[in-house]
């Protein structure tokens, strides 16, 4: 009886009325969720020489981090997790501009909170397969764990096109779903289907840049890796990665 008394007390005391903090932290803890599970699956295979995951362990993670985000929030901030899917639902008058800002500080301030839990998590695995040096190219690079970089052929213009229309496959695919003149999918089940679209998207248009289709998932983790150790070449265009 007193702990429940206790509870109800402590719940009361941290309830918070105001709507736009409520969304706010929703939309903070369902990126964090989503960074968190997509960059310790990219850890766990690079630190492991690709013997605790590949490629499409990966692209799972990713996908189903995408679902776990969206059921985590989606009922308070809608879960956008992506200044794209944000500035995209502002377009559509779903969303109001003036929380578009907000939003894309909320999701980069996840993203970088979530790079450091993964720093942690995976702290020695990372030093021991990066020799004590932290570096952006190389054989035993490891910044790739936490930021995407493109292929050693790819140029900037194309680069650009590619994040273009992976991103664009992904808010239309995205806004199909929410469409209650399409085929509906059954209630509940959208974080679902949604998960699924990400890892076509991957699946089919990842061999490039990575495939990060979020600019929080990316510049967030970028960041970190900046201030954590790696230095300003994580924000360069890097030639001859290992």
């Amino acid at each position: 009886m007193g702990t429940t008394s206790f509870l109800t007390r402590a719940r009361a005391l941290l309830h918070i009325r105001n709507q736009l903090v409520r969304e706010c932290l929703a939309e903070l803890l369902s990126t964090f969720v989503l960074i968190l599970i997509t960059l310790s699956s990219s850890a766990q295979k690079v630190t492991s020489f690709e013997t605790k995951g590949n490629l499409l362990t990966s692209y799972l993670a990713g996908a189903l981090a995408v679902m776990v985000g969206i059921y985590t929030a989606g009922g308070i901030s809608g879960a956008h997790m992506n200044p794209a899917f944000s500035f995209a639902m502002c377009l559509m008058e779903q969303f109001p501009w003036w929380k578009f800002p907000i939003f894309v500080v909320v999701q980069t301030l996840g993203s970088f909170i979530s790079a450091g839990a993964v720093y942690m998590l995976y702290y020695d695995a990372i030093w021991h397969y990066s020799n004590g040096t932290l570096t952006v190219s190389g054989p035993r690079e490891t910044a790739s764990i936490f930021a995407t970089y493109p292929a050693d052929y790819v140029s900037i213009a194309n680069g650009f096109l590619d994040q273009v229309i992976g991103t664009g496959v992904l808010i239309v695919g995205v806004m199909g779903i929410m469409d209650a003149r399409n085929k509906g999918v059954p209630k509940g089940l959208e974080p679902v289907v949604v998960a699924l679209l990400v890892l076509s998207i991957e699946s089919s248009m990842g061999s490039n840049c990575g495939c990060p289709l979020n600019p929080a998932r990316d510049i967030g983790p970028r960041l970190f890796t900046y201030v954590a150790g790696w230095g300003p070449e994580v924000f360069r265009w890097v030639e001859g990665r290992g």
